[in-house]
């Protein structure tokens, strides 16, 4: 069996423990001489730190911290090793298309009957972190509730889809499909939309009301500088070099979405994969992982407008949270979407961090908020996900998602 390629890029979390390691090692000489600069918070345990060490010799020191920083590149590349070998391989298959336009399909996962619910992911990771594993999902949860589940799977930016803004995936791709929904619902339905597929539902909402009877929206972004604004604008002004360098490609490459996701705690891997190195052979907790990582590393490309769209409009200028992003010319206004809305906010999410989903619930017309004690992954694939959200999110879309119920939004004129 091929061992995988990831985590990826492998070579940048090889390089960010390897100076980790250094910079540890680099550092004594300034801890001994009390010069080390330390966070307020670190203040008073580094000196009692200091006071314990200071009957013992600094050679006997320097080489206890050269053992363990040997110990720990050893556990790191164990775990690496594992996971790159491991013979999990994920083997679900995709239910039934109800429709197909480009790459972008809509999976029929409640063949069954039950009120249709259009589910609407990220463009930039794969659509099965909804459904990773037989009993790691979130679309067959919601099937088995008596619910219809039509997932919006984008698929990989190919040919003209490279040349795809938000508009076009929006006004054109998403809002086709959420027609090719409606005709199965034959009445209007509800949307869910997860991280950035949340303010693309979001969108469809605003702008195409007769069709949407509810709205949930799992770890959204709203207001992009509520929280680690400097960091926003950084990957703001990241968006011309980028839209520059890979202009002739199209699209922004996978292991350069990695890079940035990788920037938000670049120590992540090395304390992932070192605990791995430890979990018992054969449990679940080592397939959960493996299966994880495999999703997070088979990502796709994202096409190269889109890129600039969201890194320069959303995180550069905070389009969103300053009522300025617009779909064909149209702002989208939250306050405008007078839908039955549960906005879920993951109270351990560091990527969509909570403060910044929060705007978007302070917004919304007539909405309900859920705060899991879980993270922006976790509530898909927790041992606790279905208890803490799954749960909650099909008894609130069944008493608002019914078959034939009508919607409260009209089309509004264009």
């Amino acid at each position: 069996m091929t061992p995988r390629l990831g985590p990826r890029p492998l070579p940048l979390h090889l390089a960010s423990a390897a100076m980790l390691w250094m910079s540890s090692r680099a550092a004594l000489p300034l801890l001994s001489a009390g010069l080390l600069p330390w966070r307020p918070e670190l203040v008073l345990p580094a000196s009692a730190l200091r006071l314990s060490l200071a009957a013992v010799a600094a050679e006997d020191f320097a080489a206890a911290v050269d053992a363990e920083l040997s110990r720990r590149g050893v556990c790191f590349l164990a775990g690496l090793e594992r996971y790159r070998h491991h013979p999990y391989r994920r083997t679900l298959v995709d239910p039934p298309e109800l429709w197909r336009e480009g790459s972008t399909r809509l999976l029929d996962y409640g063949e069954g009957g039950g009120a249709p619910v259009l589910v609407v992911p990220s463009l930039i990771n794969r659509a099965y972190i909804l459904d990773l594993a037989r009993d790691k999902s979130l679309l067959r949860f919601l099937a088995e509730a008596g619910l219809r589940p039509l997932l919006v799977d984008w698929g990989k930016p190919e040919a003209d889809e490279r040349e795809f803004d938000l508009d076009r995936y929006v006004a054109g791709r998403l809002e086709r499909a959420a027609e090719a929904a409606g005709a199965v619902a034959a009445a209007p339905f509800a949307v869910i939309g997860y991280c950035m597929g949340g303010l693309l539902a979001l969108a469809l909402a605003d702008r195409r009301a007769e069709l949407v009877s509810a709205l949930a929206l799992l770890a959204t972004p709203w207001d992009f500088h509520a929280e680690r604004a400097g960091q926003a604008r950084l990957l703001g002004e990241l968006a011309g070099p980028l839209m520059r360098g890979f202009a002739t490609l199209g699209e922004i490459p996978v292991d350069v979405l990695q890079v940035l996701f990788a920037a938000l705690d670049p120590l992540l891997a090395l304390r992932k994969f070192s605990r791995f190195a430890s979990l018992p052979d054969g449990s679940a907790e080592e397939r959960d992982f493996v299966a994880v990582e495999d999703w997070l590393n088979d990502g796709v490309p994202l096409a190269l407008r889109v890129a600039g769209d969201c890194l320069g409009g959303w995180y550069g200028e905070n389009a969103p949270g300053r009522g300025r992003w617009r779909i064909a010319g149209e702002a989208v206004l939250p306050q405008r979407v007078d839908l039955p809305s549960l906005v879920v906010i993951p109270a351990q999410d560091r990527i969509v961090p909570p403060s910044t989903a929060i705007a978007l619930a302070e917004l919304l017309p007539a909405v309900e908020r859920l705060t899991p004690p879980l993270g922006h992954i976790g509530m898909m694939v927790a041992r606790e996900a279905p208890s803490a959200v799954w749960r909650p999110l099909a008894q609130w879309l069944l008493g608002h998602a019914v078959a034939g119920k009508p919607g409260r939004g009209k089309a509004r004129p264009r």
